[in-house]
């Protein structure tokens, strides 16, 4: 073992690189982080701040025992990650979601980190390939990747860039929204029960909004970025539209698990939902609008919802590109390029989706890049759990030829052969609560093991 390790470079202070910092320290590695913001900004960043929100102020799912980023998020409180440490401690109202106070919690971040003495923080760019003199550095720059470093990333890759967008979705001051047609109540009174404001469309206003949001007029593509496809699990309100009339009524508009209190026996066609996005309540964001129609027509078309009629807004929906390497194609089991091994990638440029995941990658780079230093040899996390399942996809699991962003799920979970009392193969709940729980065992093990070692 090493008895003064070699600090290890981190590019990128997102939630990916402020995470892989903490894991560093926490192994008695220095870390020198390094974020080109404030001193150059992004089109899509507000602040300097380290592990800054950009889209929205949730972290999905919390359900440790159903879910799978509920289940990772548990699986890195168990790990020492310093971003959930914060995420619990910011945390908002949202049902069965982990959402948090977007500015508080990242200033949370950047005081932990800034208070740790074996991790120092430079504010300038990176424009090309980390020093080689560096030694071990790890490449967290996120979605917004300057053009600098991503041409230099795509000399030594030898791929073509693949790139998709992330889109935003406004927020709204919640004194601006009208109570009179509004409610509040989560789907199916989950959580607190009156986690979300609710604004009810009945058939002839959801026709109308489906007419506008095509008819809107959006932001133009520019030459190079014409061809690059969206993100699924992200997609922007009027792509949904065009899918169908019927898409976002069996979406992220779905009435199902909710009723207006004033008006029991009336089902309205559709539903938008708004979440609490900031600690004092005044601020909430619309849930799945992200968009690319200009701010002029977000303002005409999303006023027209009932209960929005004079909304003013915080922050307008946008877009902006995210980057990524093929991680099943350049990356070994540890997360390091193979044709360089002295640099790994960590966050959303590995291709994983999610504030979440994204952090996860960033832990896992951290420590291997920690044992690395001093001269241990880390085993990466078993299979069966969130992060192994995780790294599985991204080293390999993948398929190289049609790779693209993908979030935890447990359709990357190895199967598990559990069956019920009556001897049938566990489904649905039954079945994740088992994945789950055979996941925190792996995990619990793989972790006493780093301790022992």
């Amino acid at each position: 073992m090493s008895s003064d390790p070699h600090p290890v470079h981190v590019v990128g202070g997102g939630l990916a690189g402020s995470e892989a910092a903490w894991q560093l320290s926490r192994l008695g590695v220095p870390a020198v982080l390094h974020e080109m913001r404030p001193v150059k900004k992004t089109d899509a960043h507000r602040t300097g701040g380290l592990a800054e929100l950009v889209c929205s102020n949730s972290f999905r799912s919390d359900d440790a025992e159903h879910n799978a980023v509920g289940l990772l998020h548990e699986e890195m409180r168990r790990s020492g990650s310093l971003i959930m440490r914060e995420a619990d401690r910011h945390k908002l109202p949202a049902g069965g979601a982990l959402a948090v106070d977007r500015d508080h919690f990242s200033e949370a971040v950047g005081a932990a980190l800034e208070a740790e003495r074996l991790v120092e923080i430079r504010r300038h760019e990176i424009d090309g390939l980390p020093p080689e003199d560096w030694g071990q550095t790890i490449i967290a720059t996120g979605p917004l990747t300057s053009e600098p470093l991503a041409r230099a990333i795509a000399g030594i890759t030898g791929d073509e860039e693949l790139a998709f967008f992330d889109a935003i979705a406004p927020i709204v001051y919640k004194d601006t929204i009208d109570f009179g047609k509004a409610w509040f109540q989560s789907r199916y009174d989950k959580g607190a029960g009156a986690d979300y404001i609710n604004c009810a469309l009945d058939d002839a206003r959801y026709e109308g909004f489906i007419d506008a949001l095509l008819d809107g007029e959006k932001h133009a593509f520019k030459e190079w970025e014409e061809n690059t496809p969206y993100f699924e699990g992200c997609l922007p309100i009027e792509v949904m539209a065009e899918r169908g009339r019927e898409t976002l009524a069996y979406g992220p508009l779905k009435p199902v698990g909710l009723t207006d209190p004033r008006e029991p026996d009336r089902k309205p066609r559709a539903v938008v939902q708004l979440r609490q996005d900031n600690a004092l309540g005044t601020l909430y964001n619309m849930v799945g609008f992200q968009t690319k129609l200009t701010h002029g027509e977000q303002k005409r078309i999303f006023r027209t919802i009932p209960g929005l009629e004079n909304a003013e807004f915080a922050r307008l929906g946008g877009l902006h590109r995210n980057t990524f390497i093929n991680g099943p194609r350049l990356l070994d089991r540890r997360l390091r390029l193979k044709t360089h091994p002295h640099l790994r990638f960590a966050g959303q440029i590995t291709g994983c989706e999610g504030y979440v995941e994204s952090a996860a990658v960033g832990l896992l780079a951290g420590r291997f890049a920690g044992s690395e230093s001093l001269g241990e040899t880390s085993a990466p996390p078993p299979g069966e759990t969130a992060l192994g399942a995780l790294l599985n996809h991204i080293t390999g699991g993948g398929d190289p030829e049609t790779y693209q962003p993908m979030n935890v799920n447990f359709g990357l979970f190895p199967p598990i052969s559990a069956k019920n009392e009556q001897g049938k193969r566990l489904k649905g709940r039954d079945r994740k609560a088992a994945l789950s729980a055979r996941a925190l065992a792996a995990l619990d093990r793989w972790l006493e093991s780093r301790r022992a070692a």
